[in-house]
């Protein structure tokens, strides 16, 4: 903190001088927070793009929204060089529930920590012994009440502007490069800080060092509490909203003691939302269009020319106005033609749902709760093992558009990054870019689905439903039921309903495919048994043309995970067995198969050597298939052995699975019953 006394704000000036503290703006600022941290770049639906890391710290960060960062961060280095962006507000569109508010208020809170470190600190001024005047009454301390910073006051001592430039240069032999970089960030004094500055001025007979004896640098406060710094202002309805939330209006307490009744200082700017955030901070206006017009046309003045206006007086802000806003309000404020000029003044950013199942499971264990939860009655609720997929496929899905190139199942793998058969990223390119030229935006990729609040409203259900509590377990098929409750409940149109429910049907039949494994890695004793499988299904079709295969079929390669050397055995019966499960009849069909598999393989190990093939769903289904063919005659069989219980043998089977479940594969004694009981029937089957 600067020492109080009549050098205070020399030491800033000084201070700043020598970068111990900094004079930036508010996009300047969040600019430097943002890109001093780690950058990647990450393929997003087959498009490269940047992933700044400082929205992935933390317990609860930002997943996904690669885009809309990507908008945000442009729009505020734009700003930051002085592009046009400077004079418009940025603003997120889309559903309900898909982050859009959980974004802005990271980035606040991000903000406020930024500023709590020494360097980057924001410091303000404030007038003391105003008693000595006589008219400010009682009154002896008066502070800015925009927050203004220092830096701005010393651009301000002269009663023009060049002249307190050529002042500072002469002091602190400022170089022209530092003078410009300053002056590049000049603004007049607000309405009060000049009236009051002009009274020192007055009393001082133009005596700079006496004037400055009536001046204190102070940090600004960065309380979350108080508005400062960053503040959000939520749309109210229109009897109890006005324009004072925002600007500030006449304080009846300071009229008691100022006597000059032309005093700015009469009006207190602290009673609305904006001044709090006026010295480079982050104002966020929550449901932007949803406030009524008179309201909008603030936001207009405020946002084009950055001042706060009352009874003709001036208040220069240097705030970083972000907004949100849902589909529905902000189609019918564009209906209304004559609101042009507001959104004229606004960078439109539309946010769509996560449509990556990978990252939406972390989502969902965001919705789910990372505490240990409890039973009606206090007994401890495990989680099914399965659970979170379910939930995240199931919620996935609705996001997903219909297309004519791609199934459901396509789309949401090759979103996820997954291989997809013979489908390519660039397919789904193609559909994303025709999906995104529709002008209802509703229409576009991602943009309509069930979002995060869906998703924890379903996750509720569960957990007050009596089959969990008796169970004592939240076991993953009955998510689909919570879901569906949803959807009749909370989705309105009839054709999104409809596509929906069939989205949810999609869901059950991969959880089905998901049930198989597990059914699988529990009768062979372990975990990653297909997983197994399935890369001795690779290793065999790509040492099956081996020029060193012998008589005895036995190949030796590098294993390229571990490094080692490793031999294997091709079975030529176990492959075929694969690809006729898989539907591939003829040997061109076949041949065509291997070559886009070793096609994946050499693609993918190069870049990840744990690639191991288990996104894969087809071929994942058909060594599942053929392992309980071959292992048991038939899942069929297992399924027989598993339902009837009657001979000892079945009942030794049934007991050896159970125990492998909850000892190996994370189940609890109801979850794993019941999904060998969903094993066991035939619904869901694709």
């Amino acid at each position: 903190m600067a020492q109080v006394g009549q050098d205070s704000l020399h030491e800033h000036i000084t201070a700043v001088k020598k970068g111990e503290r900094v004079f930036e703006n508010a996009f300047q600022s969040v600019t430097r927070m943002i890109l001093e941290k780690d950058i990647d770049k990450v393929i997003v639906n087959g498009m490269s793009t940047f992933d700044y890391k400082i929205f992935r710290a933390g317990d609860k960060h930002i997943i996904g929204m690669f885009d809309e960062i990507n908008s945000f961060v442009s729009f505020i280095k734009d700003a930051s060089q002085g592009g046009s962006s400077k004079e418009m507000a940025f603003v997120l569109v889309g559903e309900p529930g898909n982050g859009k508010t959980f974004l802005v208020e990271y980035l606040c809170g991000m903000y406020r920590t930024y500023l709590s470190q020494p360097q980057n600190r924001r410091y303000t001024f404030r007038f003391t012994g105003m008693g000595q005047f006589g008219h400010y009454g009682n009154i002896d301390v008066i502070e800015s009440q925009t927050y203004e910073d220092p830096m701005v006051l010393a651009m301000n001592l002269m009663e023009t502007p060049e002249e307190s430039q050529a002042h500072l240069a002469r002091r602190y032999r400022l170089t022209d490069e530092v003078a410009s970089q300053w002056w590049d960030n000049y603004r007049p004094l607000g309405a009060c800080s000049a009236y009051i500055w002009n009274d020192i001025r007055t009393l001082s007979n133009g005596k700079l060092d006496d004037m400055l004896k009536f001046v204190e640098v102070v940090p600004v406060p960065l309380t979350e509490s108080l508005g400062t710094v960053t503040g959000k202002y939520p749309a109210k309805d229109e009897i109890t909203s006005s324009a004072v939330d925002l600007l500030g209006e006449e304080s009846i307490q300071r009229l008691l003691h100022i006597t000059d009744t032309n005093n700015p200082y009469r009006f207190d700017l602290r009673r609305g939302a904006l001044a709090r955030v006026a010295g480079g901070g982050i104002h966020f206006s929550d449901e932007i269009y949803k406030n009524k017009k008179d309201l909008v046309q603030v936001y207009l003045g405020i946002i084009q020319n950055r001042t706060i206006e009352i009874d003709g007086y001036k208040w220069p802000i240097d705030t970083l106005i972000v907004a949100t806003s849902n589909n529905s309000e902000f189609n019918r404020f564009l209906a209304e033609k004559e609101e042009a000029p507001i959104i004229d003044r606004c960078r439109i950013c539309y946010v769509s749902h996560n449509t990556d199942y990978h990252l939406q499971e972390q989502l969902t264990a965001y919705a789910i709760g990372h505490e240990s939860k409890t039973t009606l009655t206090g007994d401890t609720l495990h989680q099914d093992p399965n659970l979170n997929y379910a939930a995240s496929i199931g919620v996935t899905l609705t996001r997903l558009p219909r297309s004519e190139k791609l199934t459901p199942i396509e789309t949401m793998k090759l979103a996820a990054g997954e291989v997809a058969g013979e489908k390519s990223i660039k397919t789904l390119s193609e559909v994303i870019d025709t999906l995104n030229q529709d002008t209802d935006v509703t229409r576009r990729f991602g943009q309509k689905g069930l979002g995060q609040r869906n998703l924890g409203r379903s996750m509720q259900l569960m957990l007050e439903s009596s089959e969990t509590n008796e169970g004592q377990c939240m076991f993953a098929y009955d998510v689909f039921g919570t879901i569906e409750r949803i959807i009749l409940d909370y989705v309105p149109e009839p054709n999104d309903r409809a596509k929906f429910l069939d989205d949810l049907k999609t869901a059950r039949g991969l959880y089905r495919e998901r049930v198989m494994t597990e059914m699988f890695n529990a009768y062979m004793d372990e975990p990653l048994a297909i997983r197994k499988d399935v890369f001795n299904y690779v290793n065999m079709i790509i040492g099956i043309d081996a020029e060193n295969l012998g008589p005895d079929k036995m190949w030796k390669y590098k294993n390229p995970q571990t490094g080692e050397l490793k031999a294997l055995k091709i079975d030529e019966r176990y492959i075929n067995s694969v690809e006729d499960c898989l539907g591939l009849k003829t040997k061109e069909q076949k041949d065509t198969f291997r070559t886009s598999v070793r096609k994946i393989y050499g693609q993918k190990i190069s870049t990840n050597p744990d690639y191991d093939f288990m996104d894969n769903l087809e071929l994942v289904k058909a060594v599942t298939d053929v392992r309980l063919k071959s292992d048991i005659a038939g899942a069929g069989s297992l399924i027989g052995a598993l339902a009837n219980r009657t001979n000892e043998e079945n009942q030794k089977l049934y007991d050896r699975m159970v125990d492998t479940m909850l000892n190996k594969l994370g189940y609890c004694t109801t979850c794993a019953q019941k999904t060998i009981e969903y094993f066991c029937t035939q619904v869901d089957e694709t």
